[in-house]
């Protein structure tokens, strides 16, 4: 069996970018991917997702993203982009190569696939921070005969129409989602803390610019985030003032659903239809349980990307991996750059 000297497991943002980095040093990346089409998830995400981010401050490097540098990307802006970012790598990505497992092998790693074993100096986890939705133990959640999903499966407002939902979350797609969906039924976000806003455009200049020309875009995380750090909102005015008006309305988050009902902190009870958890993801690195390389959470043990546990073994689109926009199409390219050069000594 002969040895590849670099695979990379996942082929959505993450594992383009550690390709293209691979590929910068002369090296040949192996590409695994599971899915048909090398644009990681998301194609699976909601049907009105919108970047927050200008299109400027949204290339993979190499290409940029086309069009109007200051428009903000929907999700099939983004496939499409992807889509040809990986056609302009020109390098050996293989679809539908779902990773069961990898292990350390004599000088590398074996990853066994449904129907093949590959073997390889180095691997190069890019399945990112966002493989795995998170569904959080809600008291009661486990007794409510309503629907239940996460915002990885929601896709658009048609099934809530006229509904009573509860929008489990105080990030931006909770609250993108629960704006949309306050248009056709009646909404209240349900969160442990206030949703936090920040501005998009602060003195006229969107966030992004002002996060690169400051350098905190690409500052070493340990230097200036502070404890507990949670991303803000951002919004332009629009999320704010549908909050404001009550649609939808926030409240803290209840305290126990039984089958059709719902308990707010104040005693209340209501019938509920529909729970949609805006919880976040985990890392999807189930392939690795069988070695060292995770913590008893499921999370990898890295410095920057680099394992601590195994030589030749590296991460790159984890959430805070390096910097505030490591799991980002902005800062992703970035951090592969100094996972491969790491990797290659």
């Amino acid at each position: 069996m002969s040895m590849e000297e670099w695979i990379v497991i996942g082929g959505g943002q993450s594992g383009l970018a550690a390709a293209h980095a691979v590929k910068a040093v002369g090296g040949r990346p192996v590409v695994l991917e599971a899915g048909e089409r090398p644009t990681g998830s998301w194609a699976g995400y909601y049907d009105s997702l919108t970047l927050f981010s200008p299109a400027r401050y949204c290339s993979l490097p190499g290409l940029a993203f086309g069009g109007d540098p200051d428009r903000y990307p929907t999700r099939d802006e983004v496939v499409d982009y992807l889509a040809g970012y990986a056609d302009h790598l020109d390098v050996d990505i293989r679809t539908g190569h779902r990773v069961e497992k990898v292990v350390a092998a004599d000088g590398g790693f074996e990853a066994t696939l449904a129907d093949r074993t590959l073997t390889a100096r180095r691997v190069i986890a890019a399945t990112g921070g966002f493989g795995a939705p998170y569904r959080p133990a809600l008291p009661g959640l486990d007794t409510f005969t309503g629907s239940v999903v996460h915002a990885a499966e929601y896709r658009d407002p048609v099934p809530y129409r006229d509904k009573r939902i509860v929008v489990v979350g105080a990030g931006n797609s909770a609250v993108q989602i629960a704006v949309e969906l306050a248009r056709v039924a009646r909404v209240t976000l349900a969160s442990r803390k206030p949703v936090r806003f920040a501005s998009q455009r602060p003195a006229g200049r969107d966030l992004h610019w002002w996060l690169k020309v400051t350098g905190v875009d690409a500052a070493p995380i340990g230097r200036w985030l502070p404890e507990q750090f949670s991303t803000p909102v951002l919004d332009t005015g629009v999320y704010r003032s549908a909050f404001e008006s009550g649609h939808p309305d926030r409240r803290a988050m209840f305290t126990n659903l039984d089958a059709t009902t719902v308990t707010w902190s104040d005693g209340t009870r209501e019938p509920l239809d529909a729970i949609i958890l805006a919880t976040g993801y985990r890392p999807g690195l189930s392939y690795l349980e069988s070695t060292a390389a995770l913590d008893p959470d499921g999370y990898p043990q890295h410095r920057a990307g680099i394992s601590t546990t195994h030589r030749g073994l590296g991460y790159v689109g984890l959430e805070w991996q390096r910097t505030l926009s490591s799991a980002t199409l902005r800062g992703v390219g970035r951090d592969a750059r100094y996972v491969v050069r790491r990797l290659r000594g």
